[in-house]
């Protein structure tokens, strides 16, 4: 049985096709510790997978490389947060050096989401850090200041307004950079899909006031702009993901074509990928498919939660559990609520095993 949630933090050298996959993982914070001991260029020249510009990057801002690195596990989780009932649920592998296994070798839709939600999880992780102080290079948006107007009226820019541009331009030069080193189908969706991450962030910044005058009465108001929760950017891209359209380079290399069967066109906004998604009902070594088998199932659910849609028509088994839960909660004045330990039966559904359970091995 695999978990929805089996995500761990740890070190090793890795290698993403487009992407550095060692730049976003979370020990990336303790091998930025030592880069004042070691040397930036001792960590940044044994950090395998990247091009000089990375390279580069990595140099000249140690400081802004252990932010992505922190923010790593912040956007793995919300990948197996949105597809946590599917047949793919954004697995991590403990023992493979690619984090995702060979899911990522195909140019699938599955592949495309995890590219938008990485981008755009470095775009958070920068913005942030710049709000919060912790690099050198950046701070509070320096272009919100003065006066301006919304909907309710004038407002003067005030507090800390989250430098989203500055994330987006380095999430830009940094990601990016590997795909510009090629021209094929697959760096023209990884360079499309980046894009698309990295401008939902931006999508749901939003305004927030405090408000001055007598009694609160907001005849004054002073605003900034905040980046909102991830979730949102969560969301929107689990949302695009169901949306995605094949496509195909374009003779010229420049751009997309889409089948005739297609029923619209390519946007900005639309997340896209190349080739058809493997089987995820059965284990297959090749496609990397971790298969179905032992998943926990929702049997009176008619979704992809569903134990008819989750285990593929094998069936499933039930297992009785007894768990302990607070009930008869009250309210204690003042100020604590109280609760009695009460013990519960359920049944727990899980996803038979295929009649024959070994890999698939088409070599």
């Amino acid at each position: 049985m695999h978990s929805e949630y089996n995500y761990k933090p740890y070190c090793t050298k890795t290698r993403h096709h487009g992407f550095c996959r060692a730049l976003l993982h979370p020990c990336l914070a303790l091998l930025c510790r030592y880069i004042g001991a070691l040397g930036v260029r001792v960590i940044c020249d044994n950090i395998p997978g990247l091009v000089n510009k990375q390279r580069q990057l990595c140099q000249q801002h140690p400081d802004l490389m252990q932010s992505v690195g922190e923010g790593a596990g912040e956007w793995i989780r919300e990948c197996q947060h949105q597809f946590r009932h599917h047949r793919w649920n954004c697995s991590t592998l403990d023992r493979d050096h690619s984090v995702f296994g060979r899911i990522m070798l195909r140019s699938s839709r599955e592949a495309a989401f995890v590219y938008a939600i990485s981008s755009a999880g470095v775009v958070y992780a920068i913005t942030r850090a710049c709000s919060q102080g912790e690099l050198k290079i950046c701070n509070c948006d320096p272009h919100k200041r003065g006066r301006a107007r919304d909907d309710r009226g004038n407002f003067d820019w005030g507090g800390c307004s989250d430098h989203v541009n500055f994330g987006i331009k380095f999430a830009k030069a940094f990601v990016d950079a590997r795909e510009k080193t090629v021209r094929d189908a697959r760096a023209l969706m990884n360079l499309h899909n980046n894009r698309c991450g990295r401008m939902a962030v931006k999508r749901f910044m939003k305004l927030e006031c405090k408000c001055h005058g007598i009694s609160g009465s907001c005849e004054l108001r002073t605003c900034w702009l905040a980046m909102s929760d991830f979730r949102k950017t969560g969301d929107y891209l689990r949302k695009k993901y169901n949306t995605a359209i094949e496509v195909t380079m374009n003779q010229d290399g420049t751009g997309f074509a889409v089948p005739k069967k297609a029923l619209r066109k390519v946007t900005k906004s639309d997340l896209v990928y190349v080739e058809s998604s493997p089987d995820y009902c059965l284990m297959d070594k090749v496609a990397g498919s971790l298969g179905t088998a032992g998943r926990i199932c929702n049997k009176s659910s008619h979704g992809p939660d569903g134990c008819e849609i989750m285990c593929c028509g094998r069936g499933y088994d039930t297992m009785r559990v007894w768990r302990i839960t607070q009930c008869e909660c009250k309210f204690r004045w003042c100020c604590a609520v109280e609760c009695k330990d009460c013990e519960e039966v359920a049944d727990v559904h899980s996803c038979k095993a295929p009649k024959h359970a070994n890999w698939r091995d088409h070599t």
